[in-house]
C-alpha cells in the first residue's frame, strides 16, 4: 500500500471492489442457465478470484514499478482481461450466455463508478494522480455513475422499456469510460507519457489501486459492450 495515504482511501477502494466481485457473484447465482453445469459459474469465480490475487502480489512485490522496462509491464494488467472479453464475445457459447443477462443488471453495476472517482480526487489530493484525470480536470466518467440508477429505473422498468435510450446511454458513457482510460495510460511514467510531467499517475500500481485497470476498469467495459449487443440483437 502507499505510505502516508489515508486508510479511508484504501478501505473505501477495496469495498469497491468487493462489491463489483459480489455483483458478479450475484448474477451467477441468479442464473439458472449457468448453473445447468455448476463448474461454469464456478469456474468464473475461481478465475476473478485468482486474478484479483495475483494483480495484489504483483503490486505488492513492486513488479509494476519498473517503468523503464520493454514491453511496459502495465501490459500484463491490460492484455489478459481484454483478450478475455474478446473470447466471451467471439466464443458463440459464452455469448448466448451473454445475451441472457438482464438489462437492469448491466445498468445498475455503473453505480460503482461514483466511488471511483471520489477515490481518483483522493489520490489527487495526495499528489499520486494529476487532475485532468479527476472530475475537477478532464474525467466526466462519475456522470455515467449517478445516471445509472435512473436509466435502470425509468428506462427499463416493465412499463417503459425504452432501449433506445439505453442504448444512447450506453455509447455517451462508454465513450466517457475511454476518455479517463486513455488520460490514464498516456499520464504514467513511461516512455510514451504525453502529459501530467509534474504529478504522473503513479496510484494505480500500487495496491489495491492496481485492481481499477485491471478488474473495475475491465468489468464496467465489459458490461457496456454486453448492454449494447443485447439491445442491437434483440430489437
Amino acid at each position: 500500500m502507499i505510505e502516508g495515504l489515508p486508510r479511508e482511501v484504501n478501505a473505501i477502494f477495496i469495498i469497491t471492489s468487493a462489491i463489483t466481485f459480489g455483483f458478479i457473484i450475484y448474477y451467477l447465482m441468479q442464473s439458472k442457465e449457468l448453473w445447468k453445469d455448476p463448474h461454469k459459474p464456478m469456474s468464473v469465480i475461481l478465475i476473478l478470484g485468482t486474478w484479483l490475487l495475483i494483480q495484489a502480489v504483483l503490486s505488492f512485490s513492486g513488479f509494476y514499478h519498473n517503468f523503464e522496462s520493454s514491453p511496459p509491464r502495465f501490459l500484463f494488467v491490460l492484455a489478459p482481461p481484454i483478450i478475455g472479453i474478446i473470447y466471451l464475445f467471439i466464443n458463440k457459447a459464452s455469448r448466448a450466455y451473454i445475451m441472457g443477462i438482464p438489462l437492469n443488471v448491466l445498468t445498475y453495476l455503473h453505480v460503482i463508478r461514483i466511488p471511483v472517482e471520489i477515490v481518483l480526487w483522493w489520490l489527487f489530493q495526495n499528489g499520486l494522480i494529476p487532475k485532468l484525470m479527476t472530475f475537477e480536470g478532464r474525467n466526466y466518467d462519475i456522470i455515467a455513475g449517478i445516471t445509472a440508477p435512473f436509466i435502470g429505473y425509468f428506462l427499463l422498468s416493465k412499463k417503459t422499456k425504452n432501449r433506445v435510450g439505453v442504448l444512447i446511454w450506453n455509447f455517451f458513457t462508454l465513450g466517457l469510460l475511454l476518455n479517463i482510460v486513455i488520460n490514464a495510460i498516456i499520464s504514467t511514467p513511461y516512455p510514451f507519457q504525453l502529459q501530467a510531467f509534474d504529478q504522473p499517475n503513479v496510484a494505480i500500481f500500487y495496491f489495491p489501486f492496481i485492481w481499477l485497470p485491471s478488474f473495475i476498469v475491465p468489468i464496467v467495459l465489459f458490461c457496456h459492450l454486453a448492454s449494447i449487443l443485447i439491445i442491437l440483437k434483440k430489437r
